[in-house]
């Protein structure tokens, strides 16, 4: 039985400007109307990272309505409820976040961040091209699951093997 709203997911980064923002375009594309995505960071960036932007752009995402954001935004009792929160990143994982309204599972994704890639343009952008990767594959097999029936410890299960592969 599908749900009267779309699975809503929070992707969570320190910085959300490359991994999360990444991921939130991802899950929205790829969930087709069945996920709604977010992305925020503990100390955000202020924009996305432009070669974040250039790889989804690159990849037939629309850009135009990425920014980064505090997760903040979404602990707030008028913010959409979150049924699945994802870390992408070490740092946000280890630290405190907020108590989300209806204490939706979690899981951890970690990944290298891209925007620390150092050397030439083409390998900064071969370091955002397998991220965009990664989490496509991921997000893709997340999207096979019948997410929207499975209770908060399955969930949490399933989500944790999609990423340890």
């Amino acid at each position: 039985m599908m749900s009267a709203r779309p699975f809503n997911v929070l992707v969570l980064c320190t910085g959300n400007s490359a991994r999360s923002i990444l991921a939130e375009s991802l899950f929205n594309a790829i969930g087709a109307g069945r996920i709604a995505a977010y992305s925020a960071g503990s100390k955000p960036q202020g924009t996305p990272h432009p070669e974040a932007l250039k790889v989804l752009a690159a990849n037939g995402h629309e850009t135009g309505s990425a920014r980064s954001k505090n997760w903040n935004e979404f602990a707030k009792d008028d913010s959409p409820k979150m049924d699945l929160i994802v870390t992408v990143c070490d740092n946000a994982a280890a630290e405190s976040c907020p108590v989300w309204p209806g204490h939706p599972a979690s899981v951890h994704w970690g990944l290298p961040d891209p925007a620390a890639a150092t050397g030439d343009a083409h390998k900064v952008r071969q370091a955002f091209e397998s991220t965009y990767r990664e989490l496509h594959r991921r997000i893709s097999e997340f999207v096979k699951l019948p997410f929207e029936e499975l209770d908060a410890a399955d969930l949490k299960q399933a989500a944790r093997q999609i990423g340890s592969f």
